[in-house]
C-alpha cells in the first residue's frame, strides 16, 4: 500500500507553503516588464475552455532560434501559466521564445482530458513559431511533457519540429497515485492510470534527459527512475521539488543550454561544491 504522504512536498521542505506566492510575485513582475519592453504576447486562445490560453515570450533577437515550452505542475489540479512567467528567463536570454499554456484542471476534467489539451495546445504553438521546439515541465508537467511524446497524439506539424524533452520531477507511473488522498480529485481509473502514464509509452524518437532533485520525496526518485527507455536521469544534489526548476532562470546553465542546443551529449549537473 503506497503511504499516503508519498506525493506531498510542501509539509516536508523549509517554508514550503511560501514558495507559491513567491512564484506568483516573480512571474508578475517577469510579465510587466517583458511587456513594456514588447517582449510578451498574453492570453493566446487555442481552444474553447476559459483556461485554454497561453503565454509567449520573445528574446532580445529579431528571430528566435526555436521554442521552448513549458508546462507547469500543479498534480494537474493547481496553478496556471501566470505563475511561472518568470522561468522563461534563462531560455529566451539564450534567443530562444518560449511558450507556457494553462489548461483545465482536476476535477473538472480528467488527466486524460488535460492531455488532449496540451496536445492542442502544442499543436497552437507550432502554427505560430518557427525553427526548433523543445519541451519540458515540473511534476504533473514533466508527465504532460513526456505525454506530447506519445506518436498517437495529434500535436500537429510540432511533431516533426521537436528536438528534445527535459521532464523535471515528472510523474511517470501513475498506478501509485490511486491508492493517496490525491485520487479523490484525480479520480484516476485503473485503465485510465495505465493508459496515461508515460512509462507504458513506446520510446520516444527525440533525446529525453529526466532531472529530479536528490532531496526530493523518495516517490519522486522512483518515479524518476520509472522509464523503460534507457534515458539518462539526473539526480541534483540537495535540491528539492520546489527549487530544482530554478536552473531555468540561468541562461548558462548547462540543462538549459542543452534544452536550447542541437548538442547529442546529456548536460552534466554543477558539482554543488565547485
Amino acid at each position: 500500500m503506497t503511504d499516503p504522504t508519498a506525493f506531498d512536498n510542501a509539509p516536508f521542505i523549509p517554508d514550503g507553503a511560501a514558495y507559491p506566492d513567491r512564484w506568483a510575485e516573480a512571474a508578475r513582475e517577469y510579465r510587466s516588464v517583458e511587456t513594456a519592453l514588447g517582449r510578451a504576447r498574453l492570453n493566446v486562445s487555442y481552444g474553447e475552455h476559459p483556461s485554454e490560453k497561453y503565454d509567449l515570450f520573445y528574446p532580445q533577437s529579431a528571430k528566435p532560434e526555436g521554442t521552448l515550452i513549458y508546462i507547469h505542475g500543479g498534480f494537474w489540479r493547481a496553478f496556471s501559466r501566470a505563475d511561472w512567467s518568470h522561468f522563461a528567463a534563462g531560455a529566451t536570454a539564450r534567443g530562444w521564445a518560449v511558450a507556457m499554456p494553462s489548461y483545465p484542471l482536476c476535477p473538472e476534467v480528467s488527466v486524460s482530458d488535460i492531455t488532449r489539451s496540451l496536445a492542442r495546445a502544442v499543436s497552437a504553438i507550432a502554427l505560430k513559431t518557427s525553427g526548433k521546439i523543445a519541451l519540458t515541465g515540473h511534476s504533473a508537467g514533466g508527465h504532460l511533457a513526456l505525454r506530447m511524446l506519445d506518436p498517437a497524439l495529434d500535436i500537429g506539424t510540432a511533431r516533426d519540429r521537436l528536438t528534445r524533452c527535459l521532464p523535471i520531477s515528472p510523474l511517470t507511473d501513475l498506478a501509485p497515485l490511486r491508492e493517496v488522498p490525491l485520487n479523490d480529485t484525480l479520480q484516476l481509473t485503473e485503465s485510465e492510470a495505465k493508459s496515461e502514464s508515460p512509462a507504458h509509452q513506446p520510446a520516444p524518437l527525440i533525446p529525453v534527459h529526466v532531472l529530479v532533485g536528490a532531496a526530493e520525496r523518495p516517490s519522486f526518485i522512483d518515479q524518476a527512475h520509472a522509464l523503460p527507455w534507457g534515458v539518462p536521469v539526473t539526480e541534483a544534489p540537495e535540491l528539492h521539488h520546489f527549487n530544482v526548476i530554478d536552473f531555468l532562470l540561468e541562461a548558462d546553465h548547462p540543462f538549459t543550454a542543452w534544452l536550447t542546443s542541437e548538442g547529442a551529449e546529456p548536460p552534466n549537473w554543477p558539482n554543488p561544491s565547485a
